[in-house]
């Protein structure tokens, strides 16, 4: 089912996962663990996220550094298949622009159409300083607004290859990113929204929004798109602090800003106290949320599932 049928059947607020490959020849296991784990909330999707190669520089004998590309994460297709046939759960692979070509992505939708994936999430993805060569009769999506045009088109049945007879039509519900705290990259709030209103009018359905400990920004960021013409569903997205060494990482990795209500509280815990201090945080984000009648609640889980559980447990939902 595709996630916009989902949120417009809902009589409540939904609650969903995103989880992170195993990292190349890693161990599947625990992955197959935090899905276990996750299952029992019932979630109506669950979000695979994916990951170009990156650069990595390793030194040589004589001292020099020699670059070596790197796969980092691959197995989204079948994660995705494990996820719709053994949980019987949506799953939603992010298609990404950063380290893939059109003809690549286009190969990669089109294994999602044969496996029965009715929805994607599309984003440009972060850099990973490996810029992929484009090789002759190549080309390569630089935006996430290219992205969601080439889905759209391959939506109506047009492939990069014009001249195919009676190419199937694909049907995804196609997700994009927001942001309540603008991306790095846009010079202001305003601007920002009006790149994603254009992801919006290149076929998007719904958004999921970064990450963010202050419900106030994601409220003033719905009302901008709102009354910017933004009307598609907006999700807001929550990870719970686990670490101290998260309140530098995180605003570092997602320009975010952490209220200095509960950075002073983690700052001054005990390591062993912090989970439960993040759990707390986020369910009162969380109940905060359900008031306000939010569509659903995406959380960033990744592959640990305690502190999910530390919130999800005390939820009367």
């Amino acid at each position: 089912m595709k996630i916009i049928e989902h949120l417009n059947k809902a009589s409540e607020t939904l609650i969903s996962f995103e989880i992170i490959p195993p990292k190349r020849g890693g161990n599947f296991k625990q992955l197959m663990a935090a899905l276990d784990d996750l299952v029992k909330f019932n979630p109506p999707f669950i979000d695979i996220t994916s990951h170009a190669a990156e650069v990595i520089y390793e030194e040589t004998s004589e001292g020099d550094y020699k670059m070596k590309v790197k796969r980092k994460r691959p197995g989204t297709l079948g994660i995705c298949a494990l996820i719709q046939n053994k949980y019987n759960v949506d799953a939603v692979p992010h298609v990404i622009c950063k380290g893939f070509t059109k003809e690549e992505t286009e190969d990669f939708i089109i294994e999602l159409h044969y496996l029965g994936i009715d929805n994607v999430l599309a984003v440009r993805g972060d850099d990973s300083g490996f810029e992929k060569p484009i090789k002759y009769n190549r080309s390569a999506n630089i935006y996430a607004v290219d992205l969601v045009k080439q889905i759209t088109d391959l939506n109506k049945g047009k492939y990069l290859e014009d001249t195919l007879l009676d190419a199937d039509r694909m049907s995804f519900c196609i997700g994009v990113g927001g942001y309540p705290e603008k991306h790095f990259e846009s010079p202001n709030v305003l601007m920002d929204i009006k790149y994603t209103k254009e992801k919006i009018k290149a076929g998007a359905d719904y958004i999921v929004t970064q990450m963010f400990y202050d419900n106030q920004k994601y409220y003033d960021y719905v009302k901008l798109c709102r009354d910017n013409g933004i009307d598609v569903p907006i999700i807001p997205g929550l990870k719970i602090l686990t670490s101290k060494n998260q309140l530098v990482s995180l605003p570092k990795s997602f320009y975010i800003d952490i209220p200095n209500e509960l950075a002073e509280e983690v700052e001054n815990a005990k390591r062993e106290h912090i989970p439960e201090i993040g759990a707390e945080w986020t369910l009162k984000q969380v109940q905060d949320l359900l008031e306000h009648n939010v569509p659903a609640i995406h959380f960033y889980v990744m592959q640990n599932t305690k502190p999910i559980n530390l919130v999800m447990n005390k939820l009367k939902l």
